[in-house]
C-alpha cells in the first residue's frame, strides 16, 4: 500500500541524506575483524595488540571469549574461541611483549555455568600465545580469592623492568548494596607472564560495590621510567598511584595523588546506548621524543551537561606528584556527545593516540568513530574521522565498556564495535603513519 509521506517528514529524509552523503569515506581502509554470529554472544568491549617486533602480526579478542589474528597488519584475520582451565568470561585484554610473544587476559568462570554458579570472577586469569595467537596456554592464575569478586583487568608489558604488570577492581559482591561492601584496586606483577606475585591494595579509600561512579574501578597500569603509573575513578575524582616492585612485594611511592578533582564521574547514560564507560586510561611516554617521562590520563566525563559528553586528557611532568589542567580533545564546537575513549602512545615517536565514538556530524543518534592524535605532548590534537560510515545503536542489546586501540612502529590500530540497530561487529582502521624502522 502506498502511503503519501508528509513534506515536512520528506525534507527531513532529504536533509539528513543529503548530510549523509556529504560525508566522504575515512582516508584510512576500514576491515570488518567479526560479525555476529546467529546463536552465538555479541562480541564487543574488544582489545588489540601489535606486535612491537613485527608490526605485521596482531592479535585482538572480544567478549566474551572470542580471539582474532592477522599476519598482514589487519586487512585479512582469522577467528577463533579462546578456552582455559579458569573458564573465559569477558573483559578482554590483550598486550604484547618486545619478543612477539602475545597475552590474553580475561575474567573467570571456572564451572562454565556464569553467574549461576558462585564460583564466577574468582581470579583474573592470563595466557600466553608464543604463535602469533593461534595456540595459548592453558592459563595462569592471577588473584585467586572466591570470597569475592575479581573484575574490570588490565595489564601491561614494562619493557624497561623486563616484567608485566595487572590491576584490577576486587569487589566484596559485586553489585551488592550493602553499605559495608567495598570495592578495592589491586595490583600483581609477574617476571615472565606465567606466575603472578600475591595482589596487594593501591588504593586508601574504598568504593561500594554498585559498579557505578561511587565504585573504584578502572586501573590501567602503564610503564613509566620511574616506576608503573595506574589510575582510577571514584566519586567524581582521578586518582593516580606510582608503584613498583620490592622483592616479593609491591612497593608503593607514597600516597595515592588525586590528578582530577571533581566532575570525573565515570558512569553516565548516552542516548541508544545505555550507560557509557568513561573510566581513566594512563599511559607513559618512554619513547626518546622530546616529552620522555610524560605520565598522561586519558578519560570522557560529563562536566559540561548530560547532551555534550566530552573527551579528557591531564598529563604530569614530575612522576606523577601534580597534574595539568584538563584539556579537551575533541575539536568540535560544544553540545555533542564523545563517549568510549581508549589512548596508546607509539613508543618509537612519543605520539599520543586516542580514539572514541563521536556525534558531531549527527542531530539523532548515528554515532562515528574518530582518532585524535597529538605530536606536541598532549597540548593540541588533531581530530579524524575514521570510519567510514555512522551507525545507529539500539540500547537493548548489551554494548560493552569500551574500545582499545595500540600504536607500534607507525602502525596505528584502533579496534572498535559497531551496534547497527543492535546487531553487532568489531571493525578496525589501517592507518600507518611514518616509521622508524623502514
Amino acid at each position: 500500500m502506498f502511503i503519501p509521506i508528509p513534506m515536512r517528514s520528506f525534507l527531513t529524509v532529504l536533509i539528513l541524506s543529503t548530510a549523509a552523503l556529504s560525508q566522504a569515506q575515512s582516508i584510512y581502509p576500514n576491515v570488518k575483524i567479526f560479525d555476529q554470529q546467529p546463536g552465538a554472544y555479541a562480541p564487543c568491549e574488544p582489545s588489540i595488540a601489535v606486535d612491537p617486533s613485527d608490526p605485521s602480526r596482531l592479535v585482538a579478542g572480544a567478549v566474551l571469549d572470542y580471539v582474532f589474528t592477522s599476519s598482514d597488519s589487519g586487512k585479512t584475520w582469522t577467528n577463533d574461541r579462546l578456552t582455559s582451565r579458569y573458564g573465559v568470561y569477558g573483559d578482554p585484554c590483550v598486550i604484547a611483549d618486545e619478543d612477539g610473544n602475545f597475552y590474553y587476559f580475561h575474567l573467570s568462570s571456572p564451572s562454565g555455568e556464569g553467574w549461576s554458579n558462585p564460583d564466577i570472577l574468582d581470579r583474573i586469569v592470563g595466557q600466553r600465545s608464543r604463535d602469533g595467537g593461534n595456540t595459548w596456554s592453558k592459563g595462569s592464575s592471577i588473584g585467586f580469592n572466591g570470597a569475592k569478586d575479581q573484575d574490570k583487568e588490565w595489564a601491561v608489558y614494562d619493557p624497561i623492568r623486563k616484567m608485566f604488570w595487572i590491576t584490577w577492581t576486587q569487589f566484596d559482591t559485586y553489585g551488592s548494596k550493602d553499605d559495608s561492601c567495598e570495592s578495592n584496586i589491586l595490583a600483581s606483577y609477574s617476571m615472565n607472564g606465567k606466575r603472578w606475585s600475591e595482589p596487594e591494595q593501591l588504593n586508601q579509600t574504598p568504593g561500594n560495590c554498585i559498579d557505578m561512579s561511587e565504585t573504584a574501578e578502572g586501573a590501567v597500569p602503564a610503564a613509566g621510567l620511574d616506576g608503573v603509573y595506574s589510575a582510577w575513578s571514584l566519586n567524581g575524582d582521578i586518582l593516580v598511584q606510582r608503584f613498583g616492585s620490592s622483592r616479593k612485594h609491591i612497593a608503593r611511592y607514597g600516597e595515592p595523588v588525586v590528578a582530577v578533582t571533581g566532575g570525573a564521574n565515570w558512569a553516565f547514560d548516552i542516548p541508544g546506548i545505555g550507560r557509557a564507560n568513561g573510566m581513566p586510561i594512563t599511559a607513559c611516554d618512554i619513547s626518546e621524543g622530546p616529552h620522555r617521562g610524560t605520565i598522561y590520563i586519558n578519560w570522557a566525563d560529563q562536566r559540561n551537561g548530560e547532551d555534550d559528553t566530552d573527551i579528557w586528557i591531564t598529563k604530569s611532568t614530575d612522576k606523577g606528584q601534580t597534574w595539568s589542567d584538563p584539556v579537551r580533545v575533541n575539536d568540535d564546537p560544544p553540545g555533542k556527545q564523545q563517549f568510549f575513549t581508549w589512548m596508546d602512545i607509539d613508543q618509537t615517536t612519543g605520539h599520543i593516540y586516542i580514539v572514541f565514538y563521536d556525534r558531531r556530524n549527527h542531530e539523532d543518534t548515528a554515532t562515528d568513530v574518530y582518532l585524535a592524535i597529538s605530536r606536541d605532548g598532549g597540548q593540541t590534537f588533531e581530530n579524524q574521522r575514521i570510519s567510514d560510515s555512522p551507525f545507529i545503536p539500539s540500547d537493548g542489546v548489551f554494548f560493552g565498556d569500551y574500545n582499545n586501540i595500540s600504536a607500534a612502529d607507525g602502525v596505528i590500530r584502533p579496534i572498535w564495535t559497531r551496534n547497527d540497530r543492535g546487531t553487532l561487529s568489531i571493525w578496525t582502521a589501517l592507518i600507518n603513519e611514518k616509521r622508524k624502522n623502514n
